[in-house]
């Protein structure tokens, strides 16, 4: 049974969001004068600062151009004021939000995601995947999910190899390994399988903290490690990524302080984790019930709520080749660990097609 936040949690919620949002475009913003422009970039408007340094034109990347930019450029045309308490704001609404029922991140987790985050990680197109992404999503759907599919100190991140490259001010772009070195919390990258391939994952010494890093694989063949410049570290290529990290929406991570990341598609999260569930062996099986758990969960909460972004997200699913099977198989499985997930995803996603 799904327990939804209460209406007042979920309210509060979106406060934190619309909040973080305007601290993160503060941060890109610094003490730098400027005027707000916008660029087209595959049919989606971005928002960004364009400022003079030594007489050449910058610009600093601020998200997506909408309501809450839009408020934000109005903000800084007229007054230009500095954002002062907004920082104390944001810790009182996630001490209020964790009162209310919100699932919080634990403080190690929390702790390298807004480092992350603070370095340009999202900035540059960077998404937060895995179970990490499903917890923050709980929050984003305004649902309590079960504990058991939120067992892990993994944190998943993702990128498109050819990602829209945006300008983060400051000395620092987004380079993953000097940041996790900052923290001090002993992270050392995990040697591959492959001695001849280089590492993508970071671990810390005596804990199971782990930053792992994904790509998009391109063409067929085996795919090798890739090296991401927007990122100065390599990545693991995954099929069907592409799928998950299209067009990701802003969430926001309850702790302490919050942080601004991003997030999957709820519909297109659950529909790839039915995906890859398929692919997994029986030496992973507890993974891939894991996986199935949690899309079972996030299916369940959007048949109610949002049942127009599963048939979105199914469309753009079977348009790929080869899915549609793979599907079918994660299906099965979804069957027994889910059985509440199964029928939404055969009635209102698959329209019946599924066994």
């Amino acid at each position: 049974m799904l327990h939804r936040l209460p209406l007042d949690v979920q309210t509060l919620y979106a406060e934190l969001l619309e909040h973080l949002t305007v601290l993160e475009a503060e941060r890109a913003l610094g003490s730098v004068k400027g005027t707000f422009v916008t660029k087209e970039v595959k049919g989606r408007r971005y928002s960004y600062l364009q400022y003079s340094v030594a007489g050449a034109k910058k610009q600093a990347y601020l998200g997506p151009y909408d309501d809450t930019m839009r408020r934000l450029e109005a903000r800084h045309r007229t007054a230009h004021e500095e954002l002062r308490g907004e920082w104390a704001q944001t810790q009182r609404l996630c001490a209020m939000l964790r009162r209310g029922g919100a699932l919080p991140t634990d403080a190690p987790s929390a702790r390298v995601l807004e480092a992350l985050a603070s370095s340009g990680v999202f900035r540059v197109g960077g998404v937060l995947v895995g179970t990490q992404a499903f917890a923050v999503l709980g929050n984003h759907l305004g649902v309590r999910w079960e504990h058991a599919a939120l067992r892990t100190q993994d944190i998943d991140l993702a990128v498109e190899p050819d990602a829209l490259e945006l300008a983060v001010p400051g000395e620092e772009e987004a380079d993953i390994p000097l940041a996790l070195e900052r923290l001090e919390m002993g992270f050392f990258p995990v040697p591959p399988f492959n001695p001849k391939q280089p590492s993508t994952s970071f671990r810390v010494r005596g804990s199971l903290l782990r930053v792992d890093l994904l790509t998009v694989a391109r063409g067929g063949g085996e795919a090798v490690p890739l090296f991401l410049p927007q990122w100065n570290a390599t990545a693991t290529p995954l099929r069907y990524l592409d799928y998950l990290l299209e067009e990701p929406v802003r969430a926001a991570v309850v702790d302490g302080g919050g942080v601004l990341v991003n997030v999957p598609v709820p519909a297109r999260f659950a529909l790839h984790k039915v995906l890859t569930a398929a692919e997994r062996g029986l030496a992973v099986a507890a993974k891939a019930d894991k996986d199935l758990n949690q899309a079972g969960q996030v299916l369940r909460a959007l048949a109610t709520d949002r049942p127009g972004d599963l048939n979105m997200a199914w469309e753009a699913l079977v348009a790929r080749p080869g899915a549609a099977k793979r599907i079918e198989a994660g299906a099965k499985r979804l069957r027994a660990v889910s059985p509440e997930g199964y029928e939404v995803l055969r009635a209102t996603v698959a329209g019946g097609r599924l066994p």
